[in-house]
């Protein structure tokens, strides 16, 4: 849904992150349009451990706005558990 509305948001900057992620249930609850991927990604978490949300089917595209900062990009979206955003290093 492309309301151009503002959502804010908690998110973990984590520069050990190989991209940008978002949690399932934040993407459902704001209603975000969800692009299904080509293929699915695999998703192993920090101690190497398959992600019990499975692999990554879905990718989100938002705008990020981050004092005076702005950018278009694009976010996978996976099970965070209680974490809504993970910033990373794609």
């Amino acid at each position: 849904m492309d309301t151009h509305e503002g959502v804010a948001v908690d998110a973990l900057l984590d520069s050990g992150a190989t991209g940008l992620f978002m949690n399932k249930e934040f993407v459902e609850k704001n209603r975000f349009r969800m692009e299904k991927l080509g293929r699915p990604v695999k998703v192993m978490n920090v101690d190497g451990i398959h992600n019990k949300g499975r692999d990554i089917m879905h990718e989100v595209m938002c705008n990020i706005y981050y004092k005076g900062h702005r950018e278009r990009a694009r976010f996978d979206v996976c099970n965070l558990g209680r974490t809504e955003v993970i910033l990373g290093m794609p």
